[in-house]
């Protein structure tokens, strides 16, 4: 080990131990939690308190290092075979037993059986694996995914195959702009679904998997995804909040709706044209939430979060990340999803893009929006990205907007202005001058969108002054103030 990273303090993947302990247990906890991890190594000669060289006996450092192999592969189950050297340091010598990341996880101490002799590795310590942390490596070690998996004593009819297969395809083409794009999506069939992992083969039989259930809001306990606004930078006092139900990328629409209307949006002036920014990325805040709901761990019983607070967006989703998978890494652009099924449905319906372009270009749109580095955070066997909003100096306060300019000439946009509207912008807008009286609930049947997408919309023209209510909101109607041309 370079010296740099020997003296860096313990961490999860380095632990120290100034000795070798009398009772083997006393590290094999460790061992295999490494093991069920990345992999780490443990010094033995290096007190863990104040990282000072203690060294170990010369005289014996041999027949140490054998009782340290022998007591690793006796006590372990299945066997691991460490990686054990001599190292000098300022005239002393130290033991460092490395472990590998094991394939045939899980690793556990074989005096305490599987339930009670898992270890993981959280945080920089050794703690015993919590029951849904144990049946993911068992599906890991036999290279299995929790979202493919078929649900037990379920069936599916053809109709709802075919009523998935249609609305994934309808949200596939929603969220295809151009229409040389659109003419390429190919329909949605069974033996595709099945080829994802959302469907599978039993006796003869189709039957359908976690994914499935998930993508159709019918899993038997479905998670939500919960929004909430805070006041300040902590969690002390909730300024608003919400519960997201239905299928996963129902939610995920939702959820990004919701953020869009929480955070500031100002406008840039292109010429003669208008163009409405926010202050954080809406495609890599789209994809933060959408990457939450393809990472998680649907085994354990929590939900994604997504809180806004006056410095930060914040989006957490249960489950520690998959063995070798690293923050390093996923900078880089790696991937390992958690729900490949639900990952290649997400695809097609392009609410994600390619495996492991998320990450890297939210980095990279931040840092043209003149953000600050978005921050990943793996934790308390959760999973959290941090995406820091503009200071309050530069983008007002919520419901107010500001105007930057791409010269130093003043530019004011009328109502003669041409604006540039965007596909959402003009489906409304149409909706309110062909039926001008119908109800949000009714624009939203009538558009396929939900409730609170109708809402935010109207909001955003109606603070545009592109639209006005006259009436009330149970007996009025909507006039439009801009003229065909503009639209």
């Amino acid at each position: 080990m370079a010296k740099s990273t020997l003296f860096s303090g313990e961490s999860k993947n380095v632990e120290y131990k100034v000795a070798v302990p009398d009772k083997s247990e006393k590290y094999m906890k460790t061992v295999v939690a490494f093991a069920n991890g990345g992999g780490g190594r443990i010094v033995f000669g290096i007190d863990d308190k104040t990282l000072e060289i203690a060294g170990m006996d010369t005289e014996n450092i041999f027949k140490t290092m054998d009782a340290i192999t022998n007591a690793i592969f006796d006590s372990c189950e299945p066997r691991i075979r460490p990686e054990v050297t001599l190292q000098t340091i300022d005239d002393k010598t130290i033991i460092i037993a490395e472990i590998l990341p094991g394939a045939m996880r899980p690793y556990y101490i074989k005096s305490r059986g599987m339930i009670e002799g898992t270890y993981v590795r959280i945080s920089g310590t050794t703690r015993l694996a919590e029951e849904y942390m144990l049946k993911e490596l068992i599906l890991e070690g036999q290279n299995r995914y929790y979202d493919s998996e078929p649900c037990n004593g379920m069936s599916v009819t053809d109709a709802e195959i075919e009523k998935l297969c249609q609305s994934m395809k309808k949200t596939a083409l929603k969220n295809t702009w151009q229409d040389s794009e659109k003419a390429k999506i190919r329909d949605v069939t069974r033996n595709r679904l099945i080829s994802w992992g959302v469907l599978a083969e039993e006796n003869g039989k189709t039957v359908p998997t976690n994914a499935y259930m998930l993508l159709t809001g019918t899993m038997r306990m479905q998670p939500v995804i919960q929004c909430g606004v805070f006041k300040g930078t902590d969690r002390a006092y909730f300024v608003d909040r919400r519960e997201f139900e239905g299928s996963v990328q129902e939610q995920v629409d939702a959820a990004f709706q919701y953020v869009l209307e929480k955070i500031n949006l100002g406008m840039k002036i292109q010429g003669i044209f208008r163009q409405d920014v926010y202050e954080l990325p809406p495609d890599s805040v789209r994809e933060l939430i959408a990457n939450a709901v393809v990472h998680r761990s649907y085994l354990e019983q929590g939900n994604i979060q997504v809180a806004i607070f006056e410095d930060r967006l914040e989006v957490t989703s249960p489950g520690m990340l998959l063995n070798n998978v690293s923050i390093e890494k996923m900078i880089e652009g790696y991937s390992k999803p958690r729900n490949p099924a639900i990952a290649r449905a997400f695809a097609y319906m392009k609410i994600i893009e390619k495996w492991g372009t998320g990450i890297p270009r939210m980095i990279r749109e931040c840092r043209e929006y003149g953000l600050p580095e978005p921050k990943l955070i793996d934790f308390e066997g959760d999973f959290r990205v941090n995406m820091y909003r503009k200071a309050e100096i530069e983008y007002g306060v919520k419901g107010k907007t500001t105007q930057t300019h791409q010269t130093t000439q003043t530019h004011q946009t009328t109502q003669n202005d041409t604006m540039k509207l965007s596909e959402d912008d003009k489906a409304i807008l149409a909706i309110v001058h062909d039926k001008p009286t119908m109800t949000q609930k009714e624009y939203a049947l009538e558009l396929g969108w939900t409730v609170d997408r109708v809402k935010y919309y109207l909001r955003k023209m109606k603070t545009q002054k592109i639209i006005k209510r006259v009436g009330s909101s149970h007996n009025g109607y909507w006039e439009l103030l801009i003229d065909d041309e503009q639209r």
